[in-house]
């Protein structure tokens, strides 16, 4: 199983982080190693994939919490694991509870706050970011735990390059124009760009920030992409844990 880890999570060794790949348990096309039951993907095999994931993560099945990610600004706080229904981000205090966020172009953002002991995982693609999930977490994180950003330390997962994320003038619109690539009359958005700077501008530190360099469209033996595969495309979870003491 290939499990793409945080360099800057890596540092703090109370945090459990990984994020998963079409890599594992030997599965073949189409869709690989999945962890989504909304694909077409037999429900068996993909709970056998998520186990495996979570026994890699050294976290159990009962003590992962995911969502029914629909492109939304809603924000879950969650305390046990399980499904917690329609949401694009959730955050908890409690330890040894994972969060997992799925992705197969889309920004996946993940947050620890080192001093108030707090983790979040943020879903964004071009409605999330129109929508300003991101900003809107980390305010939450403010406004019920107290958080200062200063103390906030951010991993953005493997998600689609600019390049290779065309968008139609309605989408591009809705955007400032230095996320916006205009080339032979087509229009490519930098997701991943707008969450960085929602990062930067909430006041998130540039040296607590760490940006994956893999593009999913382009990782074609590593990563799930929607945009590549289509219809049939895995998705890849990722899940951020604290540790107990």
């Amino acid at each position: 199983m290939k499990i793409i880890r945080s360099k800057i999570f890596s540092t703090y060794p109370e945090l459990i982080f990984g994020f998963s790949t079409k890599v594992g348990l030997d599965r073949k096309s189409p869709y690989y190693f999945n962890m989504s039951h909304t694909v077409g993907d037999d429900k068996n095999i993909v709970e056998e994939n998520r186990k495996a994931f979570y026994s890699e993560l050294g976290l159990s099945e009962e003590r992962v919490a995911f969502q029914y990610q629909i492109h939304s600004e809603i924000i879950s706080t969650v305390n046990s694991g399980g499904t917690v229904g329609e949401s694009d981000a959730l955050i908890t205090s409690e330890k040894n509870l994972g969060l997992a966020i799925s992705s197969a172009d889309c920004a996946a953002i993940f947050l620890y706050d080192r001093a108030n002991k707090v983790i979040a995982g943020v879903h964004s693609g071009w409605r999330g970011s129109e929508k300003r999930i991101l900003e809107k977490t980390i305010q939450k994180l403010i406004d019920e735990y107290g958080s200062d950003p200063q103390n906030i330390i951010a991993y953005l997962g493997p998600s689609v390059s600019q390049f290779n994320y065309q968008v139609g003038g309605e989408v591009a619109e809705k955007f400032d124009s230095k996320y916006i690539l205009k080339t032979d009359n087509m229009l490519f958005l930098d997701v991943a760009g707008a969450s960085y700077d929602m990062l930067l501008k909430a006041g998130v530190p540039k040296k607590n920030i760490e940006m994956s360099e893999l593009c999913s469209v382009e990782s074609y033996d590593l990563l799930h992409s929607y945009r590549r595969e289509g219809a049939r495309s895995g998705r890849a979870w990722g899940i951020i844990a604290m540790k107990e003491n």
